[in-house]
């Protein structure tokens, strides 16, 4: 969840290595440094962001170096915790993204063998191990260090009078940049798209040693190559385009990513694929799998896939299915990653992998850890997505799953028809939705007064709750619960009165009447409610203290008309409270840890 970069080349690395890290901080903000190679090795590092740093940084002259953001996992943010880290002698430098989880046993063999430590970290560990083996050959030490290691990790090491850098990834995201008598790397693409839009994606348990004009990537001991990939995307996009805020040009940008996805699958006359799992009429099930926003869009895969494909369909988060036992016997599976790189979400795919599952990956990245495991990839073309909270990847998702449910749909030529040409639709009903911001701005700063919040739905709109409770909590830092509406008397209830908002999405669909019902039960209890409904719906105005309409779609559509209004919700909320809403506090973007 931290961020690395490196740099070897003929230019200073300094400003390269800031610039570069400047474009990860929404992986990681408590502290960053650098280290520069010139002879010996010179860091400078601290808590804080990367614009602090850049404000106070001395001139490290030299054409080589590494540098880092960090996410705190071992020690507060402080000085001393930040990366680089040193081995005794300063003459190994190390940045590292990842949890070494055998580092406390590693550090007291360490300590008996007469090395001494200043941090708390756990990866100061990895420096004092290539110490330990270097006799020379930098890479080699690497190799033998990682041995030792257990955990995950992506590293780069800087050696002082080595002109090269040696890199190693497992469980963690790397990528090399590729330059002319210059390479990069980066835990992720938008660090060099300023410099090159080349790159390769090491893979687990590759060490790479890296000069200005080489790259030699050994595996097990034997070398490798690994296939050169072009980003698609430029530099431009990864910028915030005018936009206050990367979250408000992403949401902005949802009908341009609706139309780019479903444009890549769909074609003039109707849906079509080439994914033999979801073909089969053996299949006795399907497991969709995701983490954080990535489950919300599972949860709607849902429903979709059920109502269209026929299919019984279990969604599960990651992070849990990795810790009990399963029967997966007959069951394709469907994982969802924005990054592709979603520690969780990796570690259940090569267990289903493992036991034979076929497996589809949606994910937005080319050449991600989740595209080379999956049996086959649906890409969801969403472009960069920088602000922390997501917002146009899930709406690339859901288009994803859409295609997948009625490429494979089991229900008849009209409804089909009718469906297909809903799909193609929604870029122009999202945009009304983002037309209609005032109003939401208005509903947004009513809202902004409370420091609780309940969302509710039914049915389809039930994931959708529980999506645009997320947004609202991990940007305003209003505490959020999204709710089944018919589970709200089973508990929740005793929370509701004058001071606890409910924003209740009304789909126009089976849960229609129940949805009034469960308004009215609120209602009776002193809690303001906003709804979410259909224009033209009086029997609504009627109910709620405030209303925030959408175009009409089919029922199924519905989740994604009402997601573009409750982040526009949730934006406004965050902007009316003053808060950071591109670098929300303690979290992270790509999520490399369990």
């Amino acid at each position: 969840m931290c961020g690395i970069v490196g740099y070897i080349g003929e230019r200073q690395a300094q400003p390269i290595l800031l610039t570069s890290l400047g474009k990860l901080e929404y992986r990681g903000y408590d502290s960053c440094g650098i280290a520069v190679a010139a002879g010996n090795i010179k860091v400078h590092k601290d808590a804080g962001r990367v614009g602090e740093l850049t404000k106070v940084i001395p001139q490290l002259g030299g054409t080589v170096g590494i540098g880092h953001t960090r996410w705190a996992t071992h020690g507060e943010p402080s000085q001393v915790n930040a990366h680089p880290h040193l081995d005794c002698s300063g003459r190994i430098a190390v940045v590292h993204n990842g949890i070494i989880n055998n580092f406390l046993l590693l550090k007291q063999q360490l300590i008996a063998e007469g090395h001494n430590f200043v941090s708390e970290t756990d990866t100061e560990i990895i420096p004092h191990l290539i110490e330990k083996y270097y006799d020379g050959d930098l890479g080699k030490a690497v190799e033998t260090a990682l041995c030792d290691v257990e955990g995950s990790y992506a590293i780069i090491v800087l050696a002082a009078g080595e002109s090269k850098l040696v890199v190693a990834r497992k469980d963690s995201p790397l990528i090399i940049g590729l330059g002319d008598r210059e390479n990069f790397i980066a835990s992720d693409v938008p660090a060099i798209l300023d410099y090159t839009n080349r790159v390769i994606y090491l893979e687990d348990g590759d060490v790479g040693v890296i000069t200005l004009d080489s790259i030699k990537i050994r595996q097990e001991g034997v070398e490798v190559a690994r296939e050169e990939h072009k980003i698609l995307w430029s530099a431009e996009e990864a910028q915030k385009g005018g936009y206050e805020h990367f979250m408000l040009k992403e949401i902005h940008e949802q009908p341009k990513v609706i139309r780019n996805t479903i444009g890549e699958y769909v074609s003039a006359a109707e849906p079509v694929a080439d994914l033999a799992i979801m073909a089969d009429t053996n299949l006795e099930g399907m497991l969709i799998l995701a983490c954080g926003t990535s489950y919300h869009a599972a949860l709607v895969g849902k429903y979709i896939v059920e109502d269209l494909v026929g299919i019984l369909v279990r969604a599960e988060l990651a992070s849990e299915f990795n810790y009990y036992p399963q029967t997966l016997a007959g069951t394709g599976a469907i994982v969802i990653t924005q990054s592709g790189e979603t520690a969780d979400t990796l570690k259940a795919m090569k267990r289903l992998k493992g036991v034979g599952c076929r497996v589809i990956a949606i994910t937005n990245v080319v050449g991600s850890s989740a595209s080379r495991i999956a049996d086959h990839t649906v890409y969801t073309r969403a472009g960069p997505e920088i602000s922390v909270a997501a917002t146009k990847s899930f709406m690339a998702q859901l288009m994803a799953l859409y295609w997948l449910a009625l490429s494979y749909s089991r229900i008849d030529t009209r409804r089909l028809d009718s469906l297909t040409m809903g799909l193609r639709q929604l870029p122009s009903k999202v945009q009304q939705v983002l037309d209609n911001g005032d109003r939401i701005k208005e509903c947004a700063k009513y809202l902004s007064r409370y420091e609780n919040a309940f969302f509710t739905g039914r049915g389809i709109s039930f994931p959708v709750a529980l999506e645009g409770a997320l947004k609202l909590k991990e940007i305003s830092y209003i505490h959020a619960e999204g709710y089944a509406a018919g589970e709200l008397k089973h508990g929740p209830f005793a929370l509701l009165d004058k001071n606890t908002p409910v924003i209740a999405i009304v789909a126009q669909d089976n849960t229609y009447e129940a949805m009034l019902t469960n308004i009215k039960e609120v209602k009776a209890r002193g809690s303001p409610v906003v709804a979410l409904a259909e224009e033209g719906n009086e029997t609504i105005r009627e109910l709620a203290d405030s209303v925030i309409t959408v175009p009409p779609v089919d029922a199924i559509f519905s989740p994604v008309v009402n997601t573009v209004a409750l982040q526009l919700l949730a934006y406004y909320t965050a902007k009316q409270r003053g808060c950071p809403i591109d670098f929300p506090r303690n979290l992270a973007k790509s999520v490399t840890v369990e």
